[in-house]
C-alpha cells in the first residue's frame, strides 16, 4: 500500500521529532540516571512535584488566611470565621515546613544522584576506553578531547550534577506553571498572558546558553592545554625540573594564555546575552505592568477582595520559574554541553572494540610469526615500514637494530597487536594474526616496554599483573611463580629488604610507601614479565631491558640471556650489543625494511651497517682498556 504524500511527510515529522528526542542532551541524562538507577529516578521524580507544588500551596494557603483576618478579628477565633483562618493558616504553616525542608533533602539526593552519575558514567568512559584491544585511540586528540569534555575534568559544572539540575529545573517550571494556573483562576487572560509570554521569551534565551556551552566545549583543546600547564606546576614528575630551570612564572602565563584564548568566544557570546537580555526584560517587564495593573484597577474598584490580593500578588513574581533565565541555567546547560560526547566517544570506540572477536590463540605460536608486506604509518606522518617482511621462529630469538626512529618499537606494537598494519599481514601459524581473539593473543605475549609503568601498588601487584584478578584481590598469585621471577630478574633480594617486602607500595605518596630507584623499577618491570611467562606466555619482548640497570646488574642479565629465553620466542631490541650478539638472529631495520638479517657471525663477515655500528661500540671498549692499564700502572708504580 502507497502512502499518501501527507502520510509520508507526517511519518518524516515524527521520525525527525525522534530523532530529536533521541538526541536530546535531557533525556540522555534522565536515560542514563534511569539505567544506573531506577529508584533514584523515583525519588527525584517525588522531589520535583514537591518543588513544584509546595510553594505555590503555601503561598495560596497563607494568602488566604490573610482574606479571613479581618472576619475572624471583628467574630473571633471561635467562629467559623476564625476557623477558617486557623485552619488556613495551619495548611500554609505546614506546606511551608515542608517546603523548608526541599533544600537539605535536594542537598542529600545531589550528593547520591552525582556520586551515582559520577560512578557510572566513569565506569562507562573506562570500560569505552579500555574496550579496543589497542592504543590508537588514545593517541587521537579527537578522542582525548571528547573523554576531557565527558569526564567534566575542564570544568566545574560536571556532567554528573546534571540529573539533580534538571530536577531543580523541572520543579520551577512546575511551580512557575501552577502559579499562571492561579492566576488564570482569577483572570484567564492574566495566567494566559504570563504562561505565553515567558514560554515565548526562554526558548531564545535558553539557545544563547546553550550556544555559550558549546562555544566551551569546543574550547577543549585549549583549555586541556592550560590544564596540563598548571599541572605542571604541583605533579611531582616535574617538579625537579620545574624548579631547576625556574620555570613557575613561564608555566603560569602559559596556562593564563591558553586558558583566555579557550574562554574569550563564550565571554564574548555572553556580551551579546547581556544585550539581548536587556531588550527581553523589557517585554518582561510589560508583562508585569500588565498584570499588576490589573489587579490594581480591579481592586480599586472593589471588585476583589483582600484575600485574592494576597493571593494573586506572590503568584506574578512565581510565574518567572516558568520560563525565567536564571545563573542555575548557566550551570545547567554547561553540564549538559558535555553529555553528548560520552554517547559520541561510546559508539566510536565501540566499533573499535567490535573487531576484537576471532579464534583463541592459545598454545600459539607453535611455528612461527610473520610479517608479510606490512606498512605502516602514524596519522599525518611518513611511512614508517612499506612492505616489511620478517619471519620469527617459535622458540627463538631475534634481536631488532637500526637508528632511533628506524620503527623498532613500532614493530613490537604491532607484534603486540597495539596498532593495526594498514597494509600487508601479520600471520602467527600461517594464520592472520586479525581472526586471532585479540585479548587471547595478547596474553599469549609478555612485554617489557622502553616506557614501562610505574605503578603505585605493591610489589607484588606490580609483578603479578599477568594474574590480577576481576576484584583486584589477586587471589590467584603463584608465589613460587613470583619468587623465581623476582630472582631471575634480579630483583627479589631488594624486595625483601623493602619495608613490607612484597606488600610494600611502590611509590612514596603513599601511607607506607617508598620510592624505588631507576634500576629497581627496570627490575621490577623485567620481572613482570618473565612471570607473564611463567604463567603461560610464549612470546617475550625486551625494549631496552638493561638500560637504567648499573653494569654489574647489565652483566648479570647478559649471563643469564640464554637462560632466560630458552625455548621461548623472544624479540629484544637494545643498543648493547653484547645483548645483541647472544640472539640466534639479529634484523638490521632501516628505512621501513629488514636491510640485513642473520646471526651475529654471519652478520660481521657481510661487512654490512650492522658490522660497522659493532666495530664502532666495539672500539669504545678496546681504546677504553690500555687507558684503563696504563692508569693502573701508574697507580702501582
Amino acid at each position: 500500500m502507497r502512502l499518501s504524500r501527507a502520510g509520508r511527510l507526517a511519518i518524516d515529522r515524527r521520525l525527525a521529532i525522534d530523532r530529536r528526542l533521541a538526541s536530546s542532551p535531557r533525556l540522555r541524562v534522565l536515560r542514563v540516571l534511569w539505567d544506573t538507577s531506577p529508584w533514584l529516578t523515583l525519588e527525584m521524580a517525588l522531589f520535583i512535584l514537591a518543588d513544584g507544588f509546595l510553594p505555590i500551596v503555601s503561598l495560596v494557603a497563607l494568602g488566604r488566611a490573610v482574606g479571613r483576618i479581618p472576619a475572624a478579628v471583628t467574630h473571633g477565633l471561635g467562629s467559623a470565621s476564625g476557623h477558617s483562618l486557623l485552619a488556613a493558616l495551619a495548611v500554609g504553616t505546614v506546606a511551608y515546613a515542608l517546603s523548608l525542608l526541599r533544600s537539605p533533602v535536594e542537598g542529600l539526593l545531589s550528593a547520591h544522584a552525582s556520586a551515582v552519575m559520577a560512578t557510572g558514567m566513569q565506569r562507562r568512559l573506562a570500560q569505552a576506553v579500555c574496550g579496543p584491544a589497542g592504543i590508537e585511540h588514545l593517541e587521537d586528540s579527537a578522542v582525548l578531547d571528547q573523554l576531557a569534555s565527558a569526564s567534566g575534568e575542564l570544568s566545574t559544572s560536571r556532567p554528573a550534577d546534571a540529573p539533580m539540575a534538571l530536577a531543580s529545573a523541572f520543579g520551577d517550571r512546575l511551580s512557575g506553571f501552577i502559579a499562571c494556573v492561579v492566576l488564570a483562576s482569577f483572570r484567564w487572560y492574566i495566567g494566559l498572558l504570563f504562561f505565553l509570554g515567558w514560554s515565548l521569551l526562554r526558548p531564545p534565551l535558553r539557545r544563547l546558553l546553550a550556544e555559550r556551552a558549546t562555544l566551551v566545549r569546543r574550547a577543549t583543546p585549549e583549555l586541556r592545554h592550560s590544564w596540563y600547564y598548571l599541572g605542571c606546576s604541583y605533579r611531582p614528575a616535574f617538579a625537579k625540573e620545574m624548579r631547576v630551570f625556574g620555570l613557575g612564572s613561564w608555566i603560569l602565563d602559559r596556562h593564563r594564555a591558553k586558558w583566555l584564548t579557550g574562554m574569550e568566544p563564550s565571554w564574548r557570546q555572553m556580551r551579546r546575552f547581556s544585550d539581548r537580555a536587556l531588550l527581553f526584560g523589557t517585554g518582561v517587564a510589560a508583562m508585569y505592568v500588565t498584570g499588576a495593573g490589573i489587579l490594581a484597577v480591579t481592586a480599586w474598584h472593589h471588585d476583589i477582595g483582600l484575600g485574592t490580593i494576597a493571593v494573586m500578588l506572590p503568584m506574578l513574581p512565581s510565574t518567572m520559574q516558568v520560563g525565567g533565565v536564571s545563573a542555575a541555567d548557566v550551570t545547567l546547560e554547561a553540564m549538559l554541553a558535555s553529555v553528548p560526547d560520552l554517547d559520541e566517544l561510546i559508539s566510536r570506540l565501540s566499533g573499535a572494540t567490535a573487531g576484537t572477536g576471532g579464534d583463541s590463540a592459545a598454545g600459539k605460536p607453535a611455528r612461527s610469526i610473520r610479517f608479510e608486506s606490512v606498512g605502516y604509518r602514524y596519522p599525518g606522518g611518513p611511512p614508517v615500514y612499506e612492505d616489511l617482511d620478517l619471519d620469527l621462529t617459535a622458540g627463538q630469538s631475534l634481536a631488532l637494530v637500526g637508528a632511533n626512529g628506524a620503527g623498532k618499537t613500532t614493530l613490537v606494537t604491532l607484534l603486540a597487536r597495539l596498532r593495526e598494519p594498514v597494509s600487508g599481514r601479520i600471520t602467527v601459524d600461517g594464520t592472520d594474526l586479525r581472526e586471532l581473539d585479540a585479548r587471547s593473543w595478547q596474553r599469549q605475549v609478555a612485554v617489557v616496554n622502553q616506557d614501562f609503568g610505574r605503578y603505585p601498588l605493591s610489589a607484588r601487584e606490580n609483578v603479578a599483573f599477568r594474574d590480577l584478578s576481576a576484584d583486584g584481590l589477586g587471589a590467584g598469585f603463584d608465589e613460587a611463580a613470583l619468587e623465581r621471577a623476582a630472582d631471575q630478574a634480579g630483583a627479589i633480594d631488594f624486595v625483601r629488604a623493602l619495608p613490607h617486602g612484597w606488600d610494600t607500595i611502590c611509590a612514596p605518596g603513599y601511607h607506607g610507601g617508598t620510592d624505588l630507584s631507576g634500576g629497581q623499577w627496570q627490575r621490577i618491570a623485567l620481572a613482570r614479565a618473565l612471570y607473564a611467562v611463567a604463567r603461560g606466555a610464549r612470546v617475550l619482548v625486551l625494549d631496552e631491558p638493561t638500560a637504567q640497570l648499573d653494569i654489574r646488574a647489565e652483566a648479570a642479565f647478559y649471563n643469564r640471556f640464554l637462560e632466560l629465553t630458552s625455548g621461548l620466542t623472544t624479540v629484544i631490541i637494545s643498543h648493547r650489543f653484547a645483548t645483541v650478539r647472544r640472539a640466534d638472529r639479529i634484523a638490521v631495520l632501516d628505512q621501513g625494511r629488514i636491510a640485513e638479517l642473520g646471526s651475529h657471525d654471519d652478520l660481521l663477515a657481510a661487512g654490512g651497517s650492522y658490522a660497522a655500528m659493532f666495530t664502532m661500540q666495539a672500539a669504545r671498549f678496546v681504546r677504553a682498556a690500555p687507558e684503563s692499564a696504563h692508569g693502573k700502572g701508574r697507580a702501582d708504580g
